[in-house]
């Protein structure tokens, strides 16, 4: 929609289209003074009341921008700081992640730490039981094999009882260590060439 100003630059050149020419002149016109006057009279009348309607409009376009601006740069600050919160949230979490796949790593060597430690004792314990029952067995040998060579062959029933009770203990190392096997069938082969040599003398 035109303004009145505009309205009446629009009326004073179809007035000024509508004037005749000069006689003898093609760029000068004859007006009528008292019209033209009003046209420009009322011009000059609706040119503040414009100006001023502009102006509100021009302030009106401000402050609407202005408001635009304002909310434009609130939600620009509301995004960055939800940015910031969730970089620190990730951050944060990935603290977390890293402190409990540490903690997971550190109980797992313990873990094994104490295994590893629980299986060596158990081993020693072990080995430290085979070794003793072996001394005592290759005592009891070697307490057996001596009373069988020196009772010879006056005593036979004893000494086949003393031989069957020899096999037990022999049969019982072979079955607490294979590695016992030599020296208990090395004694066994003695104690048969002496019983042997007994039979002979006698």
């Amino acid at each position: 929609m035109s303004s009145r100003i505009e309205q009446i630059i629009e009326e004073i050149e179809e007035y000024v289209d509508s004037c005749k020419f000069q006689p003898l002149s093609s760029t000068k016109i004859v007006v009528n003074k008292e019209e033209l006057e009003e046209l420009l009279r009322e011009l000059r009348m609706k040119t503040p009341d414009e100006i001023k309607r502009y102006q509100k409009i021009i302030s009106n376009k401000d402050a609407i921008l202005a408001d635009a601006q304002t909310k434009a740069d609130a939600m620009l600050a509301d995004a960055q700081e939800r940015q910031q919160q969730m970089v620190e949230e990730n951050q944060i979490m990935q603290e977390a992640v890293n402190q409990a796949n540490a903690l997971i790593e550190q109980t797992q060597k313990q873990a094994q730490d104490i295994l590893d430690s629980a299986t060596q004792d158990a081993n020693n314990i072990r080995m430290s039981a085979i070794s003793y029952t072996d001394d005592m067995l290759a005592n009891l040998e070697q307490i057996m094999s001596h009373a069988a060579d020196t009772v010879g062959a006056k005593y036979n029933t004893f000494v086949n009882s003393l031989q069957s009770c020899l096999d037990i203990v022999q049969k019982n190392r072979q079955e607490l260590s294979p590695q016992t096997s030599i020296s208990s069938n090395y004694a066994a082969a003695a104690l048969d060439e002496e019983d042997e040599d007994g039979l002979e003398e006698e």
